[in-house]
C-alpha cells in the first residue's frame, strides 16, 4: 500500500508524526525500530543534545554582566548590576573572571562554572540584522539566517547525518504542544508536552467513540495500514514503564515549580528511561523585557531564577550521565546596550548562550568581546555579534555528535566553517 500522507495520532499535547513513506510501513521495519529502542534501554552511552530556547530575546548583558567594561554602567544607569567587590554588595554580579559576572539570580550556575562544566559564549547571535522575534526565531531554528524558503530545522538535518543502526522512535522529542521548526524534517520527531498524557491507556477522542491509545491505534491499523506495524507500539509501551507520576529526581535535585522545571524533569526522565533519546528541545518565554526589566530583582531576575534553577536541577539529577549530555541555551537576539525610558531594554543584536555538560570546556567565557564603546556598538545601539550562532551548532554536531565535517553543509547550508572557527565549547582531548 502506498501511503503518500502522514498519519497523525494526537492525544492532548502530543503529536506523533508517523514516518510518512510507504516503505516504512512494511512488516518488520517498525519491529526493528522497536528492537532498537529496546536495545537502547541497556544504556550504551548514547550522546544526547538538549536545546533550551529562550524565546523573546534574552538580555545577555544582564545574564553575563561585563562589569569590567566601563561603558556598561554608562549605558544602564538604573538597571545595571553592581560590580562584584570583596565586600560583596547586595545585588552585585557574581564574578567569573574579573571582567564578567553572572546575574545574582543565576547563582545556581556559579558552582557549575567553577566545576568546569558550564561555559558562556558571549556576543553570539545571527549575522542577520532583523529585530523581528518571529523571523529571527525561525532563522535560528532553521539554521539558515536569511532564507525563508527553508522549512525544515537544523536539528532534524543533523539527525539525518547520524548513524541510525540503533535509532529509536523516541530519538527526537520536543517538550512542547507542537513540533518546533528546528525538529521538522525527514527524521522522525515527536512533540510531547506532558509525559503524563502520553500513555497507552490515555483517553482520546476518536470520531464519536472515546477509546484508549491502543484502541485508536487498532482503528488506524485497520482503516489505514491494513493490520501491519502493530509492533511499533511496543516501543511506545516502553515509555509507559517510566511511570511519570512516580519519578523521583536523584541526589536531592529539586526542580522549580515552573514550566521549564517541569520540562527539564521530563527530559531527565526520558534519558534515564533509556528509550533512545538523542535530541530534546525545550523552550521558555517571557524574555521580552521592554519595561521595568529590573536589576538584581524584578521581572528579569524572576525569569533567570527559574531558568538557572531548572537547568542546575537537571544537572544534579543526571549525575554521571552528564558525561554524555550537552545542553545548549539560545535566544534569537539580545537587547539594546542602552536602557530605554521605561527602565527596560529594546530589541538588540548580540546575546550570550550557555553550554553545560561533562565534556564542556567550562569555567570560561568564550568568544571575542567587542566592547560597549559607542563606536563598537552594532548600528550604534547593540552588542555586536562576534560569534555566529551556526558555529556553536556546528561544533555541537561535530564534537558532540560525531557529524563529519564534510557533512556540515547538509546541516547548515550556505555556511562555510572549519574546526578553527569553533568557539571551543567542547573538550578535544
Amino acid at each position: 500500500m502506498n501511503i503518500a500522507r502522514r498519519l497523525f495520532l494526537k492525544q492532548g499535547g502530543i503529536a506523533l508524526a508517523a514516518m510518512g513513506a510507504s516503505s516504512i510501513w512494511k512488516p518488520g521495519l517498525l519491529g526493528r525500530l522497536s528492537q532498537a529502542a529496546e536495545a537502547a534501554r541497556t544504556g550504551s552511552g548514547k550522546k544526547v543534545l538538549v536545546c533550551v530556547f529562550q524565546r523573546g530575546a534574552a538580555d545577555g548583558l544582564s545574564m553575563v554582566v561585563p562589569h569590567g567594561d566601563p561603558f556598561y554602567y554608562k549605558h544602564r544607569q538604573e538597571i545595571a548590576l553592581a560590580r562584584p567587590t570583596r565586600e560583596k554588595p547586595e545585588g552585585a554580579a557574581l564574578d567569573l573572571d574579573g571582567f564578567f559576572g553572572l546575574h545574582p539570580a543565576l547563582d545556581a550556575f556559579l558552582p557549575l562554572y567553577k566545576a568546569g562544566q558550564l561555559a558562556v559564549i558571549h556576543a553570539v547571535g545571527s549575522p542577520n540584522s532583523s529585530r523581528s522575534h518571529f523571523d529571527m526565531q525561525d532563522f535560528m531554528e532553521s539554521g539558515v539566517p536569511a532564507d525563508k524558503s527553508v522549512h525544515n530545522g537544523w536539528l532534524n538535518r543533523m539527525l539525518q547525518q547520524r548513524p541510525e543502526a540503533a535509532a529509536s522512535p523516541f530519538r527526537a522529542i520536543s517538550m512542547t504542544s507542537i513540533l518546533p521548526r528546528t525538529l521538522q524534517g525527514e527524521s522522525e520527531a515527536m512533540a510531547i508536552r506532558d509525559l503524563s498524557t502520553f500513555g497507552v491507556n490515555a483517553p482520546v477522542a476518536l470520531g464519536n467513540v472515546t477509546s484508549g491509545f491502543e484502541g485508536m491505534y487498532d482503528a488506524a491499523v485497520d482503516g489505514v495500514l491494513h493490520g501491519t506495524g502493530k509492533e511499533s507500539f511496543d516501543a511506545i509501551a516502553m515509555l509507559k514503564k517510566a511511570n511519570p507520576a512516580q519519578y523521583t529526581p536523584a541526589d536531592g535535585a529539586t526542580y522549580p515549580r515552573a514550566p521549564l522545571g517541569h520540562a527539564m524533569l521530563q527530559v531527565a526522565q526520558l534519558i534515564k528511561a533509556n528509550v533512545g533519546l538523542e535530541v530534546a528541545f525545550v523552550e521558555m518565554d517571557g524574555w521580552d523585557t521592554h519595561a521595568n526589566q529590573g536589576a538584581a530583582t524584578g521581572q528579569l531576575a524572576g525569569r533567570l531564577h527559574d531558568f538557572s534553577g531548572a537547568i542546575a536541577a537537571f544537572h544534579r539529577d543526571m549525575g554521571d550521565r552528564m558525561g554524555d549530555v550537552l545542553l545548549l541555551t539560545m535566544s534569537e537576539f539580545g537587547r539594546a546596550a542602552r536602557q530605554n525610558g521605561n527602565r527596560g531594554t529594546d530589541h538588540g543584536h548580540g546575546t550570550c548562550f550557555f553550554a553545560l555538560g561533562g565534556n564542556v570546556n567550562g569555567g570560561r567565557v568564550l568568544g571575542k568581546w567587542p566592547g560597549l564603546a559607542p563606536e563598537a556598538l552594532f548600528e550604534q545601539r547593540d552588542l555586536a555579534v562576534t560569534t555566529d550562532f551556526r558555529s556553536v551548532f556546528a561544533e555541537a554536531g561535530v564534537r558532540h555528535f560525531g557529524v563529519r565535517g564534510d557533512d556540515l553543509g547538509k546541516v547548515l547550508p550556505n555556511y562555510s566553517i572549519d574546526a578553527g572557527q569553533f568557539p571551543g565549547i567542547c573538550k578535544t582531548s
